[in-house]
């Protein structure tokens, strides 16, 4: 195997394999992505979280990643990617550790850009029941301790109010991909 010549990303794609729609096999993605001339790339669950290597910046794996499911897969899907180290920052932040003790409860919004403060001052209108949410950046962490089943919170965050393209992951898979991206 040769050398990797790229930087570690993390690649997140939005709303796939939820139901019957936007179906997307993580072998055929893989194939897709390495065919494409992206490095080690490696999948973690169905829910479209990549791991791979690149000298592409991020915005433009992104776009190239989006490009790419649309022209083989015939699919409209968003795309958003971190390095290695932004996602590592991620982690080492977690501002909301003292308190979010379920990780498949703490949840991680990775947004395009930085949203605007009166979105954030929306969002922390429809917290409820203990939920919390802190914005640093290109995240939103949320913290839902009875679940985002019926959450306003959440669906608040899933909806497309942002003002920028979005897409979550909870803290398990969030610190899974760092594991991944540092082996």
């Amino acid at each position: 195997m040769c050398e990797p010549t790229g930087v570690r990303q993390i690649v997140l794609l939005r709303g796939i394999n939820l139901g019957a729609r936007n179906r997307v096999a993580m072998p055929a993605l893989r194939e897709l992505l390495t065919g494409a001339g992206f490095e080690n790339v490696r999948t973690y669950v169905q829910s479209g979280n990549v791991v791979l290597e690149t000298r592409r910046t991020p915005a433009g794996v992104a776009r190239a990643c989006e490009r790419l499911i649309a022209a083989d897969l015939g699919l409209d899907i968003a795309v958003l990617a971190r390095t290695r180290d932004e996602l590592a920052e991620v982690v080492r932040r977690n501002p909301l550790g003292d308190v979010a003790d379920n990780p498949k409860r703490y949840q991680v919004s990775f947004l395009e850009s930085e949203p605007d403060p009166k979105v954030v001052e929306r969002l922390n209108g429809l917290t409820a029941d203990g939920e919390r949410l802190a914005a640093i950046g290109r995240e939103i962490y949320a913290w839902h301790p009875a679940g985002v089943a019926r959450s306003r919170l959440w669906a608040g965050l899933a909806g497309k109010g942002l003002g920028t393209t979005a897409t979550a992951r909870n803290w398990t898979t969030v610190t899974a991909l760092l594991e991944m991206a540092d082996q």
